[in-house]
């Protein structure tokens, strides 16, 4: 009874019908949770319901704990885009990716194991960067010494510092004019350092790893070569040439090569 009361059910509501009732139902809660939070009912009501208050003080505008803790969260809801867009982990990930490319290995290393190695180049190469947050921005906050948006500022200073020294001149140029600014590159503000920011480090992943393409790819040349002139067209160069390439890059320790030749390109350290 209970099989034919369900089958008689999906032939009812058909499973793309379903989708649509779910995304509906999913909307209209979320445009009630909305219009609940940011009723003007709430917004001026007293006591606990407060969600929105500030108090002008003479360190300036400080916001009750309530939009703070918001705020925060917000922050670390958005840390994984701050990794990708603001620090040099873009650079790091991408030329690994490329080394592995032209090791001819597809899935060794993995991609875990590539984004723990860029993760941690990262945390080390912006180590005097975080430190300088901690030491400007966080600990005076948490002593009650700046207010948030003071702590958000002198944190925002030393990573705009980090991305201008990394950033070329003529993406920043470049963003400039597409945003209509005006004035020099440290007066502006994350949203056009961001966006050159990024498309320096693309450029620059890409010199890296073009490179360290260029003698892997001189070995698959010279296997393919000679496979040909011994007639053995039939077998995949790729699978010869990859012992030989494992060869070169453990001789010459490519790891090491590889993780020097990225910290080094960082501005600044």
């Amino acid at each position: 009874m209970i099989s034919t009361a369900s089958a008689s059910l999906v032939e009812a509501f058909p499973r793309p019908l379903l989708r649509q009732n779910r995304l509906r139902l999913g909307l209209i809660l979320l445009s009630l949770l909305i219009a609940v939070l940011f009723s003007p009912k709430l917004l001026a009501a007293g006591g606990d319901l407060t969600l929105f208050t500030s108090n002008t003080t003479e360190n300036g505008q400080e916001f009750n704990v309530k939009i703070q803790i918001l705020i925060l969260m917000t922050l670390l809801g958005l840390l994984p885009i701050m990794v990708l867009m603001m620090t040099c982990f873009t650079r790091f990930i991408i030329v690994l990716a490329i080394l592995r490319q032209a090791l001819g290995l597809q899935q060794s290393p993995p991609n875990k194991i590539l984004t723990g190695i860029a993760l941690a180049l990262t945390l080390l190469v912006m180590r005097p960067v975080w430190d300088q947050v901690y030491t400007t921005a966080l600990e005076p906050f948490q002593n009650d010494e700046i207010t948030l948006n003071q702590a958000l500022s002198n944190a925002s200073s030393p990573l705009k510092q980090f991305m201008l020294a990394q950033t070329s001149t003529k993406a920043i140029e470049q963003i400039m004019d597409i945003a209509k600014a005006t004035g020099e590159a440290k007066d502006q503000d994350l949203t056009i350092i961001i966006p050159a920011f990024v498309l320096s480090e693309l450029k620059t992943a890409f010199q890296i790893g073009f490179m360290i393409y260029i003698p892997f790819l001189v070995i698959d040349m010279i296997v393919a070569s000679v496979l040909m002139a011994m007639g053995m067209m039939m077998l995949s160069p790729l699978i010869v040439s990859l012992p030989f390439k494992l060869m070169l890059f453990v001789l010459c320790d490519g790891w090491a090569l590889t993780v020097g030749t990225l910290t080094s390109s960082i501005q600044g350290m």
